[in-house]
C-alpha cells in the first residue's frame, strides 16, 4: 500500500511567524517540564528522608526550588568508539594493511547476436591479488576463461586492461598484468606459509562478493589437505577448507592469516544454492608461490611427466578385456625409449576401439603413485602436479594379476598446459 502526503506552499512571513511561534512554545513546554521533573524528584527525597530523620525540610513552593546551572547536572558518559577488542583490532589491521592490494577483474568474452553476428558481451567477474608492483596478479583461471579483454580495478576506481602472463589449469590459478601508469605505488601481498597452517586457526578473506568490492568476512580452516575436483575434473590436492563466507566473485581473492600473509588463494565452494554454505575451499599458498613462480618465468608450469598414453578403466573395458581389477589407469603404449619403457612400463598390444580412437590392452595398470592410489585420471594428473623433471617417483603397476613397483625419473611435460 502506497501512502500519499498533501504539500502546501507557505509564505516568507508565514514561515517566520510560525517558526516563532513554535520557538516561544517549545520554550515554555520546556520551562514546565523541568519544574514538574525538579518537584517530582525533590518530593521522592523527601518521603526517603522522612522515614530515616525526625527532621524533614518541605519545600513547598517553585521559588524555593535550588537553582540548577549546567556544572551541577550530572553529564552523560558518552563511549568511546576508538575501543576495540583484540579480534576487532587484528581485523581492522588486516583490512587497512591489504584491501588496496585486492583488485576486482571483470572481462568480455566473444558471443553472437541474434542474427548469428560475433559480438563482445560481458564476461564474469572475480577477485585477485596484486603480488608485485609491476602489476602482476595472480588469479583464478575459471575467472578469465574464454576472455578476449581483462579489466582490473583498483581501489581508487581507476581500471586498466590487463593480459594474460600464463594459465594452469591443474591448479586454478593464473596470472595476469596490467601497466600502472608512471610514479603509481602499487601496494602488494606476500604469501604466507601455508604448511604451518592449523585447523581452527583464524582466517580472513576479501573479494569482491556479488560485485561488493573489497568485503571482507572472516572464519576459522576448517580442514587441510583436502583433494577437490574442479570443473576441468582435474584434482586439485592439499587444499584449505574455510567456514569463511565465499561467495562468487570471491573467486582468485586471497585467504589471508591475522598477519595479512596470503596463505591461499579463494578459489570454489561447495553449495547447492549457488551462495555460501560455510564450505569454502582455497588453493595453498605453498602451491601458488610455485605455480606462479613457474608462469613468470616460464609462462606454463615445468612439471615432469611420464612418457606414456594412459585410458582411465570402465565398465566397459575390464568386461572386455577380462580384467582381474576395475580401478586404476590402463598403459595404452608407451614411448620407445621413453622414461617409462626404461624403467620397465608396458603398454598394451591388442587394438580395440574406443569411442572415436584406438586403446591397446593387455599393458599395465597404474594403481599407484608414491603414496596415491591412483584410481582414475584425476588421481593420476593430482600426483604428478608438483612434480619437476628430474624428480623420481615410485609407480605401482598391476600386471598378469600381480602388483610391482618400479621406479621412474620424470622428464618435462611437453606442449604446456
Amino acid at each position: 500500500m502506497q501512502y500519499y502526503y498533501s504539500m502546501k506552499l507557505y509564505s516568507k512571513g508565514q514561515l517566520v511567524a510560525t517558526a516563532a511561534c513554535t520557538a516561544v512554545a517549545v520554550a515554555a513546554l520546556t520551562a514546565f517540564a523541568s519544574t514538574k521533573l525538579v518537584r517530582r524528584t525533590l518530593q521522592t527525597q523527601d518521603a526517603a528522608l522522612s522515614q530515616n530523620s525526625e527532621t524533614t525540610a518541605v519545600l513547598e513552593t517553585t521559588d524555593e526550588l535550588p537553582f540548577l546551572t549546567e556544572s551541577t547536572v550530572p553529564l552523560r558518559t558518552v563511549a568511546d568508539t576508538t575501543q576495540f577488542t583484540q579480534d576487532e583490532l587484528q581485523n581492522i589491521n588486516v583490512y587497512e594493511m591489504c584491501a588496496e592490494s585486492v583488485v576486482n577483474i571483470s572481462t568480455k568474452i566473444a558471443g553472437v547476436n541474434w542474427f548469428l553476428e560475433p559480438i563482445v558481451e560481458d564476461g564474469g567477474t572475480g577477485s585477485g591479488s596484486i603480488i608485485d608492483k609491476r602489476g602482476y596478479i595472480v588469479t583464478n583461471v575459471h575467472v578469465i576463461q574464454n576472455a578476449t579483454e581483462i579489466y582490473v580495478s583498483l581501489s581508487d576506481g581507476t581500471q586498466y586492461e590487463a593480459h594474460v602472463v600464463g594459465q594452469d589449469a591443474e591448479s586454478d590459478l593464473a596470472v595476469i598484468k596490467f601497466t600502472p601508469p608512471e610514479g603509481t605505488v602499487l601496494k602488494t601481498i606476500a604469501f604466507g606459509d601455508s604448511t604451518k597452517l592449523k585447523a581452527g586457526q583464524k582466517v580472513i578473506a576479501i573479494g569482491n562478493p556479488f560485485g561488493l568490492e573489497r568485503t571482507m568476512t572472516t572464519g576459522i580452516i576448517s580442514g587441510l589437505g583436502r583433494p577437490v575436483r574442479n570443473n576441468r575434473n582435474r584434482i586439485i590436492r592439499n587444499m584449505i577448507q574455510t567456514d569463511a563466507a565465499i561467495n562468487p566473485g570471491n573467486s582468485g581473492g586471497p585467504l589471508l592469516d591475522t598477519s595479512g600473509r596470503m596463505i591461499g588463494i579463494n578459489t570454489m565452494i561447495v553449495s547447492s544454492s549457488g551462495s555460501s554454505a560455510g564450505v569454502g575451499f582455497a588453493v595453498p599458498a605453498q602451491t601458488a608461490a610455485r605455480v606462479v613462480s613457474d608462469l613468470l618465468n616460464y609462462g606454463r608450469v615445468n612439471r615432469g611427466t611420464m612418457q606414456m598414453a594412459i585410458v582411465q578403466l570402465n565398465r566397459a573395458i575390464v568386461q572386455y578385456a577380462g580384467l582381474d581389477i576395475s580401478q586404476g589407469v590402463l598403459v595404452s603404449n608407451v614411448a620407445k625409449g621413453g622414461n617409462a619403457e626404461k624403467a620397465g612400463i608396458r603398454g598394451g598390444t591388442q587394438p580395440a576401439r574406443y569411442g572415436t580412437s584406438t586403446i591397446y590392452l593387455g599393458g599395465d595398470i597404474v594403481t599407484k603413485i608414491d603414496d596415491i592410489q591412483i584410481t582414475s585420471l584425476a588421481d593420476y594428473f593430482s600426483a604428478l602436479e608438483d612434480k619437476k623433471p628430474g624428480d623420481t617417483v615410485a609407480v605401482t603397476v598391476h600386471r598378469n594379476k600381480t602388483d610391482r613397483t618400479v621406479r621412474v625419473t620424470l622428464v618435462q611435460q611437453q606442449g604446456g598446459n
